[in-house]
């Protein structure tokens, strides 16, 4: 690992566009007008500006054209024509993501899932659900829901994320504690490679043990090894008593003796356990209109959690949250408390957690890190940042905050710069935040993914053998290397792929 930390140190990290890809020409616009008509190809600049920015701001790319195909066999026209004619393809949904792995980073054509928005199918006995790459999270949550069920995650972004771009990065999110990862939870894919082929992956069975399970290298492939386009995804029972509960802590030490009394004694009902600090109570009450400490005016605390409860039974689980909440407060581990008796409420307790990245994107650019390591290490990591970047040029007026997924050992640790990103801060911040969760072998991506933003820090937490067996499947399933270049692996992999010299022209 030291080869990796000295090339991000000397800065070997630039990227530059790959000259064996083609240049996108009038005559490739008018073939995908003619194969997905003029609603399907957007390629006035004003238009196209939107799919070239991710909502943080902080990347940006060049992309000419974005082609909104309206069925599987359109995506498998419009990649067969591209492979063919070597151009680089991005593929885009919500655009929702944290790591620009789904902004261009040159001139790549954006492909966007957003027309693919049909539910196919929902049966109502399993609870296994069929839909298109398109479909917003909240929408089909909203479908499921008439028949009994619910989503088997839930993320902040639920409003715009699309499904297709949920399973290409595996994302986490708030129930992933109760309800597990995507690779448990999707039961089948519908892909199309980069020739065009499409794998009909799209089985609705929990249990098929027919040789190498593919669709798993799709969950989390970012969109490197193939389009989805359709996801089938086992949901799970809408629950009948869902109970939220907000807590202040005194220090993390308390807040892991709260998650671990919380396991013990709240077990099969506990679906979500999320702490943050009180820097990011600070901001999203200042920032944020409308929202308010939980606990009211004399609240304040260095540590707040938000615990949920998913049950068949609300006098049952409300019993068990009351002999839960007595053990941790005669323990000194809450300071105060408070139980949400009406589901607004519930959903002001939810808003203070789930607003903490609209009220961080409010006050500045943000740097943002998402890491799993041993919960006990968590927050150690914050307050060296906070040591770190003190007094620092280049710092004035940022803000160190921690918060995060606590049942899961994953922490989103945050720099607002009220000044704009600045190579100086950067320079303090990476690899040094990197380093620091490898030394506790730790991962640097837990849920976000590896987009651009990591793909030079990746080999910190995969071994360079498992890279070249990364690199080898993506020869295997795209040969010519069109499906989202520069992210997820290392430049000096992408160098060595598709068979040819790098430099030399198509």
């Amino acid at each position: 690992s030291c080869s990796w930390i000295t090339q991000l140190r000397q800065g070997h990290t630039a990227v530059h566009r790959d000259p064996r890809y083609s240049k996108l020409q009038h005559d490739d616009i008018e073939w995908f007008r003619k194969v997905l008509g003029s609603n399907g190809v957007i390629d006035d600049k004003d238009k196209v500006a939107p799919y070239n920015r991710d909502w943080m701001h902080k990347y940006e790319g060049q992309a000419q054209v974005v082609l909104r195909p309206h069925s599987t066999e359109q995506v498998s026209e419009v990649l067969s024509y591209c492979s063919m004619r070597r151009l680089a393809v991005v593929p885009q949904g919500g655009n929702t993501g944290l790591v620009g792995g789904s902004i261009p980073v040159f001139d790549e054509v954006i492909l966007s899932t957003s027309s693919l928005n049909k539910v196919l199918t929902l049966d109502k006995s399993s609870g296994a659900l069929v839909a298109q790459a398109g479909c917003v999270l909240q929408a089909l949550d909203e479908h499921v829901a008439s028949h009994g069920y619910m989503m088997p995650l839930d993320l902040g972004a639920k409003g715009s994320c699309q499904i297709g771009g949920n399973v290409s990065t595996n994302a986490g999110g708030l129930r992933l504690l109760r309800y597990g990862s995507l690779h448990g939870s999707v039961l089948g894919v519908e892909v199309v490679l980069a020739d065009g082929t499409v794998l009909d992956l799209l089985r609705t069975l929990r249990k098929d043990n027919t040789g190498y399970d593919l669709k798993q290298l799709f969950i989390g492939g970012e969109g490197t090894l193939g389009v989805v386009t359709a996801v089938a995804i086992q949901c799970a029972p809408r629950p009948a008593s869902v109970q939220v509960v907000f807590l202040s802590c005194q220090s993390f030490d308390a807040v892991q003796a709260v998650l671990s009394t919380a396991r013990r004694m709240l077990g099969e009902i506990l679906s979500a356990a999320e702490f943050l600090d009180g820097s990011c109570m600070a901001l999203v009450t200042e920032q944020l209109e409308g929202v308010v400490n939980p606990l009211g005016q004399g609240g304040a605390a260095p540590f707040y959690m938000v615990l949920e409860t998913h049950g068949s039974n609300a006098k049952h689980d409300v019993e068990k949250l009351e002999a839960f909440l007595e053990a941790v407060m005669s323990a000194g581990h809450v300071q105060d408390g408070t139980v949400s008796q009406s589901e607004s409420q519930a959903a002001a307790i939810w808003r203070v957690r789930e607003g903490i990245a609209e009220a961080l994107g409010r006050k500045g650019a943000v740097y943002k890190y998402d890491l799993s390591m041993p919960t006990g290490q968590m927050y150690g990591l914050v307050e060296e940042m906070r040591g770190r970047l003190r007094g620092k040029p280049g710092t004035e007026g940022i803000s160190v905050v921690g918060y995060g997924h606590v049942g899961d050992g994953n922490l989103h640790l945050n720099v607002c710069a009220p000044k704009g990103y600045n190579e100086q801060l950067t320079a303090l911040i990476e690899p040094y935040v990197y380093e620091w969760t490898t030394a506790r072998k730790g991962s640097v991506s837990a849920e976000h993914g590896v987009g651009r933003m990591k793909a030079e820090v990746v080999g910190l937490s995969r071994p360079p053998d498992v890279l070249e067996v990364m690199a080898r499947i993506k020869q295997v399933m795209d040969p010519r290397g069109i499906l989202n270049p520069y992210k997820l692996l290392p430049q000096k992999y992408y160098k060595e792929l598709h068979g040819v010299p790098h430099g030399s022209l198509p």
